[in-house]
């Protein structure tokens, strides 16, 4: 059975023409949604389809055949684009939509296995998926032809994502909660900056220095060190703390930072992400990174407890 699913799909190639480029720019043309519909099997692929364009830049919902032929074709405007799905294209109750979608104005995509049928007849566009043979032992739950249609609805959703130029900051924008949203996030979203910054100035004494950071909200790691320009000098970590005391000298508390600080930190930019802060900090071992500005300046910091907080 799984055999057969992935030869139905890997004939899809086969299958790719003008309808399909067509239909990829009448969808990056489109001002409105790409509503979609099926009936059946065929409607639960297209509610997948329909969330897959949605999450990444193309405005869709799902609207179901029957619903829609009892005063739900409300949804849908002249601007709009319909998708409709049918592997036989005989399905009465989606073919009783499109010329309802028409009189609206809608655009229509149809997507299915028999060009010669009724709905290949109603629409601009067909997206093939061929003559499929069902993987069912008795050759008619849907099921390679399910397969097929989530693929090419696939297709179609990621060459518009590449035309349309969605990059990764416009996926986290849709993605907010799960781990892919989180790891999508800026450092500037999770940098501890404001009265949760601590900055001393170089010569300050390592004393004052875990002062200030106890005092810090957050309780952070470190402290940065900066210069008389405010430029990041040096960073001053609880493992600085650790190696200065295990020489049993308490008399150093009282030396200056300079001693002791690390002078080149790996730092961050605040436009970068939360994954690439994740794998600085886990390449060079370190628990903590000063964020900077174009001018070099601290502008906040990032702890490997702040990317725990947020479960990367």
């Amino acid at each position: 059975m799984i055999r057969i699913e992935a030869e139905t799909i890997a004939r899809l190639e086969e299958l790719l023409d003008e309808d399909f480029d067509a239909a990829v720019e009448r969808i990056l043309a489109c001002d409105g949604m790409v509503v979609v519909t099926g009936m059946g099997k065929a409607g639960l692929v297209g509610g997948k389809v329909s969330a897959t364009l949605a999450s990444t830049g193309t405005p869709s919902i799902f609207l179901h055949p029957g619903e829609a032929l009892h005063g739900d074709l409300g949804r849908l405007r002249s601007k709009d684009i319909l998708l409709a799905l049918s592997n036989s294209g005989e399905t009465a109750e989606v073919n009783a939509v499109v010329p309802v979608a028409r009189k609206i104005g809608a655009a229509v995509i149809g997507m299915m296995g028999r060009r010669q049928s009724t709905l290949a007849g109603l629409v601009d566009q067909v997206l093939d998926i061929g003559r499929v043979e069902e993987a069912c032992p008795l050759k008619l739950a849907p099921t390679a032809s399910t397969s097929a249609m989530l693929a090419l609805g696939d297709a179609l959703a990621m060459v518009v994502l590449a035309e349309r130029g969605f990059e990764r900051e416009d996926y986290a924008l849709y993605h907010p909660a799960g781990s892919l949203g989180r790891r999508l996030m800026t450092v500037a979203e999770l940098m501890r900056q404001g009265d949760e910054l601590p900055l001393v100035a170089l010569g300050t004494s390592v004393t004052d220095v875990l002062l200030l950071t106890s005092k810090t909200p957050g309780k952070p790691g470190a402290a940065l060190v900066v210069d008389d320009e405010g430029k990041l000098a040096g960073i001053f970590t609880d493992g600085d703390l650790r190696r200065l005391l295990e020489g049993g000298d308490i008399a150093l508390l009282g030396a200056a930072v300079d001693e002791f600080m690390g002078r080149q930190p790996k730092t961050l930019t605040c436009d970068q992400l939360a994954e690439e802060a994740h794998h600085l900090l886990r390449e060079n071992r370190v628990d903590q990174a000063p964020v900077l500005d174009a001018d070099e300046r601290p502008i906040g910091l990032i702890d490997v407890q702040d990317l725990l907080d947020i479960g990367i």
